[in-house]
């Protein structure tokens, strides 16, 4: 049987965009006959590497009014929750970006990353605390802290440098990012249908 064409999702659990898609890209994928990869990194280092000292919907004031009321929509036409903001924006995910990079090849890496968002996105909750990671892991039947502790171990924490630096490499500037097996990137929850199609070999035009 052919292997079938890989998606890797880069995400940021700060990311309003890439809470939309991760609750939408599992569905989306297995129609379109598409694995993914799940890839959990902070943005903030690479915003910080373009001179950002937050996230740019704070730093630019209309923008961010823009994104919190699109995100509404979004919410309501994918049939999600209504979106309660979390304060304050953006959160710091550090302790949830290490459980999810520990978390890598494990079958909890997905329901995990989406119980963070709906936490932090549906419910507004906190997810910068590291009792706030125990409590999603715990609510998902694991060790919440044993998880955490082994998340933070120091080879986990070099998984999470190494991770960042591979996305700047590959050209990321901002989440979600989608990279396809020949190193297509697109940008942007909108642009996860024609990620999904690029990776699955369609081509718009004559591109190649």
């Amino acid at each position: 049987m052919a292997r079938r064409p890989t998606l890797e999702f880069w995400y940021e659990f700060a990311s309003t965009y890439s809470y939309l898609a991760a609750m939408r890209i599992e569905a989306l994928a297995e129609a379109a006959g598409v694995a993914v990869r799940w890839r959990p990194f902070l943005l903030g280092p690479i915003f910080a590497a373009q001179g950002w000292t937050s996230s740019p919907f704070n730093l630019y004031p209309a923008k961010g009014r823009n994104m919190w009321r699109d995100l509404e929509r979004e919410a309501a036409r994918l049939g999600l929750p209504p979106v309660r903001r979390p304060d304050p924006f953006p959160q710091n995910s550090l302790a949830a970006t290490r459980v999810a990079v520990a978390g890598a090849d494990q079958d909890w890496l997905i329901p995990f990353s989406k119980a963070v968002y709906a936490a932090e996105f549906a419910e507004g909750r906190s997810i910068a605390e590291p009792a706030a990671v125990v409590a999603i892991l715990d609510g998902l039947g694991l060790d919440g802290t044993l998880t955490l502790k082994g998340a933070s171990a120091e080879a986990n924490k070099t998984r999470l440098r190494v991770a960042g630096e591979e996305a700047r490499s590959r050209g990321i500037y901002g989440a979600p990012t989608f990279l396809t097996d020949d190193g297509e990137l697109f940008w942007g929850n909108d642009r996860l249908e024609q990620a999904l199609a690029w990776a699955a070999g369609e081509r718009p035009g004559d591109l190649r």
